[in-house]
């Protein structure tokens, strides 16, 4: 991905090692997941899309120091994008998600969830 700066970078792992075609990039307001060797596949979310985030790590990603950070997003294209075997997964969570709160605040978006505890307000009564 020549000509993008990106604030992290990495490659999937086998063993540890970087010897896969799959490489990742984050950049101020997008994450890129780049695939392939001859054919060529790029898929990106914009930070300002991105809903949760979470880490996994098996017991063999453990043994060789690698994880994935799993990224959930509204984006109708790619609404999650796994990164795969990557060094530090908690620190690149980390780094995503303060760059995703950057990005929300300089677009001044308000986040809000919406939790159904099973109870029913009078305006609901009346609307019935």
């Amino acid at each position: 991905m020549k000509g993008i700066n990106g604030i992290w970078q990495d490659r999937k792992r086998i063993l540890g090692l970087p010897i896969t075609f799959t490489k990742y990039t984050l950049t101020e307001d997008r994450l890129f997941r780049e695939t392939g060797l001859l054919n060529l596949k790029e898929e990106e979310v914009l930070l300002y899309r991105v809903r949760d985030l979470e880490v996994r790590r098996s017991l063999g990603q453990r043994i060789f120091g690698v994880g994935t950070v799993c990224v959930h997003s509204s984006d109708k294209t790619t609404p999650h994008l796994d990164l795969i075997n990557i060094k530090n997964p908690r620190e690149v969570k980390e780094a995503i998600f303060r760059e995703v709160e950057r990005v929300k605040e300089e677009r001044r978006m308000r986040t809000t969830e919406l939790v159904d505890d099973g109870d029913q307000d009078e305006y609901d009564d009346d609307m019935e």
